[in-house]
């Protein structure tokens, strides 16, 4: 009897156990689908009432996908009235700055914009800041860098320590050249040479036909220091000390953008299905599971890491 009483009672607590996932398996699932039918609202919702978008290029920039795509999308929103880009970098690579800045350049065809600088834009975080109307930097902002560098470390004479030697057979001596396994010789290093002369005139050419600077004036900025915006502002790199609130008002007063319109934060689109990713890390990190939502949020994400090959418009202490 009392085995059969001790089984009816394990019977009871598995059932009672089996219900209670049950409905957090229910509860949850509601979560993400009414979470995700509110974002999808409220997307919807901030697309189509009156505002000043607001987009950050923020760390080293590569061109991505992403960013061009928002930009893009920003062009063809009616609801945005006009844009601040927000620009806290130190560069990238050349080619992705100038995907950048011809993206913002036509933009800037379709509706007011202006750049904020706050940490810094250097070099191709510059570059990216002339494809706007009008640059406004903090007083103590970082400012310029004009300027273009190849780094390529070398090891051969670590190889020649260590007694290794590195055969190489190609079709020309140019060929994979310079190559950190090879000692540079002065006809790479020439070749290299012209690479950057010619995407540094490119780079100072666009100075001076977006800043308005010729002769001296070009030449003074384009030596590859940074400037700080104090600086910046007499040297023609910016037009005015300042923040976004400065920024906003010459929308208003120049663009004629109707003052009390709010600043929304247009962010790249996350690809990650339904945005439940996010849904999950925010369910992880309100239950105290920091760590863990730092895990989910960074899932998927490892070709959003900046590429390093070719050439730079960067800056660095």
């Amino acid at each position: 009897m009392t085995s059969e009483s001790d089984y009816l009672v394990d019977r009871r607590r598995m059932r009672r156990k089996l219900t209670f996932w049950r409905v957090a398996a229910f509860l949850v699932a509601a979560i993400a689908i009414i979470g995700t039918g509110v974002a999808f609202a409220g997307r919807q919702l901030f697309a189509s009432s009156a505002h000043i978008a607001r987009i950050t290029v923020n760390g080293f920039i590569t061109g991505d996908r992403k960013t061009l795509e928002l930009i893009e999308s920003l062009g063809r929103n009616r609801a945005a009235n006009a844009v601040v880009v927000t620009i806290n970098s130190p560069g990238g690579t050349v080619t992705g700055s100038e995907a950048l800045f011809l993206a913002l350049r036509e933009l800037s065809a379709k509706k007011p914009t202006v750049a904020v600088v706050e940490g810094m834009a250097a070099s191709g975080g510059y570059i990216a800041a002339m494809g706007t109307e009008r640059i406004v930097a903090q007083h103590t902002s970082l400012v310029g860098s004009v300027g273009v560098v190849f780094q390529l470390p070398n090891f051969v004479r670590l190889l020649d320590t260590v007694g290794v030697k590195i055969e190489t057979v190609k079709s020309s001596p140019l060929k994979a050249s310079p190559n950190p396994l090879e000692v540079t010789t002065p006809a790479s290093e020439a070749a290299l040479a012209a690479l950057v002369a010619d995407n540094f005139a490119w780079f100072r050419d666009l100075v001076g036909e977006r800043r308005g600077l010729t002769g001296d004036g070009l030449t003074g900025v384009a030596d590859g220091r940074v400037f700080t915006g104090h600086q910046a502002v007499g040297l023609k790199l910016i037009d005015e000390v300042g923040g976004e609130k400065q920024a906003v008002a010459w929308l208003v007063k120049a663009k004629g953008v109707t003052a009390d319109l709010p600043v929304r934060e247009w962010k790249p689109r996350d690809e990650r299905p339904f945005g439940l990713w996010s849904a999950t890390a925010a369910l992880a990190r309100g239950v105290g599971l920091g760590d863990l939502a730092g895990a989910i949020n960074s899932f998927g994400r490892a070709a959003d890491a900046p590429v390093l090959d070719g050439l730079l418009a960067v800056w660095h202490p």
